[in-house]
C-alpha cells in the first residue's frame, strides 16, 4: 500500500499546534471563539483534531497568534487542506475508521487484548468468526468489507519502515476457540510467523498469574512521528474512546509496562502459543 496521509492525524497535528500557539499567546477558548464569532466548543473541536479547520479558521487564528513566517502559515494551511481529504478507509464506512488512519501512520504501537486476537494478527477466517457473532447482526457483505479491511491494514507489517509493535494478549485469547478447532490452529500459527519479525514483540500473561490491571479493558497506544501527540484508542460496546490527555495516555503506559513485566517472555510466549495450537486438531 502507498504512504497515506491519514486526514484524521492531520487534523490532530494542526490542532496540536493551534492550542500550543493559543496557549503561547495566554488566551482562553472563550476569548479565541470571541474572536472567530464561534462557539467555544468549535474551538475546542478544532484543536483536538474531531473537527477540521477551514482555511478561514486557520487563516484568522494566525492573525489572532501573530503568525507573521509565511513557511509557518503555509504548513497550517497544508495540514487544514490535508485534514478535508478522504482517508483511504473512508469508503469502508467503518465505525472505527478514524482509528484505523491514526494506526496506518503509527511509529510505535503497544497493544493489549484479553478476549480475542487483535485485527492485525486475525486471519480472515477469524476476524469473519468475530464478526458473525456481533450483536446486532452484521450482514454478509458488511463483514465481508470488514474481512477485507483487516487484511488491508495488515499490510503495514510488511512495509520498508513498519512500525514497532508490541503485543501482550491474555492467554484466554488462546483457548477461545472463535471459529472452531481448524481456524484456531492457522490463527494461533499466524501469531508464532509474526511474532517471529524483528519489529514485533509479542507476550502472552499466563492463567496462572490470577488478577492483573487490565482485566477489564482491551486497549491501544498509538505514538508518532514528530511533535504529534500519543493517543490511546479503547473499544469497547459503548463506542470507541480516544484518550489524548497526557495523563491518560501516562497512565496505560504504566498499565502496559507492567502487563510486560508480568507476562511471559517472547520466547516462552511463543511456546505456549505454539503448545496451545497443537492442541486443536488438524483441518
Amino acid at each position: 500500500m502507498p504512504e497515506v496521509r491519514s486526514p484524521t492525524l492531520r487534523r490532530r497535528e494542526l490542532g496540536a499546534r493551534l492550542r500550543k500557539l493559543r496557549q503561547d499567546q495566554g488566551l482562553t477558548v472563550e476569548q479565541v471563539a470571541e474572536h472567530l464569532l464561534c462557539s467555544p466548543s468549535k474551538v475546542s473541536r478544532m484543536e483536538t483534531g474531531q473537527r477540521g479547520a477551514t482555511l478561514r479558521d486557520v487563516r484568522d487564528l494566525c492573525e489572532l497568534y501573530g503568525i507573521t513566517d509565511e513557511a509557518e502559515r503555509d504548513r497550517l494551511m497544508k495540514l487544514a487542506r490535508e485534514g478535508k481529504q478522504q482517508g483511504v478507509y473512508q469508503s469502508f464506512g467503518l465505525p472505527y475508521g478514524a482509528f484505523v488512519e491514526l494506526e496506518d501512520e503509527a511509529v510505535e504501537m503497544q497493544v493489549y487484548h484479553s478476549a480475542v486476537v487483535p485485527g492485525l494478527l486475525q486471519t480472515a477466517d477469524y476476524a469473519r468468526a468475530v464478526h458473525e457473532a456481533a450483536v446486532p447482526e452484521i450482514m454478509t457483505e458488511v463483514i465481508d468489507q470488514r474481512v477485507e479491511e483487516r487484511l488491508i491494514r495488515q499490510q503495514l507489517l510488511d512495509r520498508a519502515d513498519p512500525p514497532q509493535i508490541e503485543f501482550v494478549m491474555d492467554e484466554a485469547v488462546l483457548h477461545r476457540p472463535v471459529g472452531g478447532s481448524a481456524v484456531m490452529r492457522e490463527q494461533l500459527g499466524q501469531l508464532l510467523e509474526v511474532a517471529r519479525r524483528p519489529n514485533v514483540k509479542m507476550q502472552i500473561v499466563p492463567f496462572a498469574l490470577g488478577a492483573h490491571p487490565a482485566l477489564e479493558s482491551d486497549f491501544i497506544i498509538l505514538k508518532f512521528k514528530g511533535q504529534t501527540p500519543g493517543i490511546v484508542y479503547v473499544e469497547g460496546l459503548v463506542g470507541h474512546n480516544y484518550l489524548e490527555r497526557a495523563d491518560d495516555v501516562q497512565r496505560y503506559l504504566q498499565v502496559f509496562e507492567r502487563l510486560c513485566g508480568i507476562g511471559l517472555s517472547p520466547k516462552d510466549s511463543a511456546t505456549l502459543i505454539s503448545k496451545v495450537r497443537d492442541t486443536y486438531a488438524v483441518g
